[in-house]
């Protein structure tokens, strides 16, 4: 826990713990309204309890208020007067609300990172263990072979799984608690079925394989819904960043030769950032919906 390190948290997690626990008993009332923050914590591979780490985040927005607010005073000491002292507190207190807020959307933006990144390894990664043990190799070895193999998340996680069977624990219990702690569905899902075949004595090649082409088809089908997707999109990019801004300056040029009125510089210029602004937008909205899959 030692290396772990969390944005706006200003120190690493272990020093951060001991500085926070006057904070617990605030904490212990609080974590009642963040009922899903302690499985969001386990997903993230966070080593935290759900109290832990909300006093963590109020020890760090008490930290930043402090911080802010001393450096505000130092340097613009000489015209401390009431008007500042408000602009500061309200200063301080913003980013002090804002680190809060942070912190604690922190393992809800790990979580979705590791989806994402899940989704693009964990069809590659299936056919890997598949030729495997088609090959006549253990799952075991099969395993360990996939968490060689580089597939981000998933090597990891099986790294994790591998771990426990080498301590001892049973298949079955690793695959599921493995399944459990991971966010991905399609991931618990795979190793849930996985883990039901290896009970009912079904082959694993023959388990592996149909998972695999169920795995392939769902992505298809992500891509093909994607793909209808564009169509509209396309349709609403032409219309606000085409058609509009083109039909929106021919009627201010026609309104203002009317008028007998000049049409200032900063309105075309203002014009310009919005369609800059609306295009970025537009980008990381289709980015966003894209389907991190592979094929």
């Amino acid at each position: 826990m030692q290396k772990q390190r969390i944005p706006f948290v200003p120190f690493p997690l272990e020093k951060a713990k001991k500085f926070a626990r006057p904070f617990l008993g605030i904490s212990s009332k609080l974590v009642k309204f963040f009922p899903w923050l302690n499985i969001k914590l386990l997903q993230a591979g966070i080593d935290l309890s759900g109290k832990e780490y909300l006093s963590i985040s109020i020890f760090s927005s008490f930290f930043w208020f402090l911080l802010i607010f001393s450096l505000l005073g130092i340097f613009l000491i000489k015209i401390l007067t009431f008007n500042f002292l408000l602009i500061s507190l309200f200063a301080s207190f913003t980013i002090a609300f804002l680190s809060f807020i942070y912190i604690n959307l922190y393992p809800n933006l790990v979580v979705i990172r590791k989806i994402r990144d899940i989704d693009r390894n964990l069809l590659f990664a299936m056919r890997h263990l598949l030729i495997q043990v088609k090959s006549g190799v253990t799952l075991f070895n099969a395993m360990c072979s996939v968490v060689e193999g580089e597939y981000g998340v998933v090597s990891a996680e099986f790294s994790k799984c591998v771990k426990e069977m080498a301590t001892g624990t049973d298949v079955n219990t690793a695959l599921e608690e493995m399944a459990f702690k991971n966010p991905n569905l399609y991931f618990r899902r795979t190793i849930w079925q996985l883990v039901n075949s290896m009970r009912a004595g079904v082959d694993i090649g023959e388990s592996l394989s149909s998972l695999v082409s169920n795995l392939s088809q769902e992505q298809r089908v992500l891509i093909r819904k994607y793909g209808s997707q564009l169509s509209p999109l396309a349709l609403l990019y032409m219309m606000f960043v085409v058609i509009v801004p083109t039909l929106g300056i021919t009627f201010l040029t026609i309104f203002s030769s009317v008028i007998g009125s000049v049409i200032s510089e900063f309105v075309f210029y203002g014009i310009l950032a919005a369609l800059v602004f609306f295009q970025f937008l537009f980008i990381g909205f289709v980015k966003n919906r894209m389907p991190a899959v592979g094929l």
